[in-house]
């Protein structure tokens, strides 16, 4: 593959610039994502011209859009950082990675409450059961008790009592 002319690569660089913005802005493409492969395609470049490139003798150049890249790259980070995210699939991503954490949590908080619940329908029950037996046991008719055997009664002298006094 040839070099491309400097009013080429100046006008690529330009296309590449524009699509990048828009990516950032979040006007992505049906099907597209917010990353490199995306960026080439709009810009009508290949991916290939963003990443460093490997000489015959061994040593390593710039690819002709790797600073367009790189630049891409930081403004993407820097958007994340600051909570904005220009692809629509990666906020939903990450809200649905909230809301499935924030559901794990309320399964569990509602686990443990079940689990103690359980735990008082048992006593509960088993108190009652106590109750019912105490009640059934009270309400059976008893044997009448034993007569007690008369007992000796104690010889205290018996007085008489008038209307107006004692007597003896």
């Amino acid at each position: 593959m040839g070099r491309i002319s400097d009013t080429d690569r100046s006008r690529n660089e330009e296309a590449i610039r524009a699509a990048m913005n828009r990516l950032l802005r979040g006007e992505l493409p049906p099907g597209g994502r917010c990353d490199l492969k995306t960026l080439a395609a709009e810009a009508g470049v290949t991916r290939t011209g963003f990443y460093p490139k490997r000489d015959r003798d061994g040593s390593v150049r710039e690819g002709p859009y790797q600073h367009l890249g790189d630049e891409f790259v930081r403004r993407l980070a820097a958007l994340r950082e600051a909570g904005e995210a220009p692809d629509p699939r990666e906020a939903q991503i990450e809200r649905l990675k909230a809301q499935n954490a924030e559901l794990k949590d309320r399964a569990t908080d509602r686990d443990a409450t079940i689990e103690e619940l359980t735990e008082f329908k048992k006593l509960a029950l088993s108190r009652l059961a106590a109750q019912h037996d105490e009640i059934t046991h009270l309400r059976s008719p008893q044997p009448s008790p034993e007569p007690l055997p008369p007992a000796k009664l104690a010889t205290v002298p018996r007085t008489r009592t008038t209307a107006i006094g004692t007597c003896s």
